[in-house]
């Protein structure tokens, strides 16, 4: 019988390994016999772990969703200021944006292959795109903004628009885009937030 650490190590290889093929070649053309054969594992183990490849892809990305989170909270450790966050958040989605292989937004990217509202991967997606408009509106309400809900929605389509011109076109063009976007922004925030006891800040 095979112990649970060796289990977790098969699963962690399987979501690893569909993860970089789901991103790099899209959902729909990576099947799940790919998968099997290039994490070196065996049709029963994969079927142990995910009851099918719908399984898989809501896996893949609720992993992305839990990275994307953790991000956003360290820069929240080191940016209590609203403002610093926003900025500090912002730059590193264009930083993102101009690395080698980059092939957009994974959210977008599955909710276009995966259009059916009642779908468990399209589920995934609105779940990530929730928590990040509440995250961003907190933000801009905590930095003094006045329509803190209409900047995050300013914000997610400067973001959303940036990660398809950066993979169609010119990465830092979209990068510089985007930051001088966020500024724009910003500047009609009538104050800044301060810094405050980690206890007293809200998480982002």
């Amino acid at each position: 019988m095979i112990s649970e650490p060796r289990l977790s190590k098969a699963r962690d290889r399987l979501l690893g390994t569909a993860s970089a093929l789901f991103y790099a070649d899209g959902i729909r053309s990576v099947g799940v016999d790919r998968v099997i054969f290039e994490a070196s594992v065996t049709r029963a183990t994969f079927y142990r772990h995910f009851p099918g490849k719908e399984s898989l892809v809501v896996a893949y990305l609720e992993d992305v969703d839990r990275a994307a989170r953790q991000h956003a909270d360290d820069l929240a450790d080191r940016n209590p200021d609203a403002t610093a966050w926003l900025r500090e958040f912002t730059r590193s989605t264009g930083q993102r944006l101009c690395t080698p292989n980059f092939r957009g937004c994974p959210f977008i990217n599955a909710a276009a292959e995966y259009p059916e509202p009642a779908s468990p991967v399209r589920q995934a997606v609105l779940v990530h795109r929730r928590w990040l408009e509440v995250s961003v509106t907190e933000a801009f309400r905590r930095a003094g903004h006045p329509e803190p809900v209409g900047a995050a929605g300013h914000w997610v389509v400067l973001r959303d628009g940036a990660m398809v011109a950066a993979y169609l076109d010119d990465p830092a063009t979209a990068r510089d885009t985007l930051n001088s976007g966020v500024d724009t922004l910003l500047s009609a925030c009538g104050l800044k937030l301060n810094v405050r006891r980690r206890g007293q800040v809200a998480r982002y």
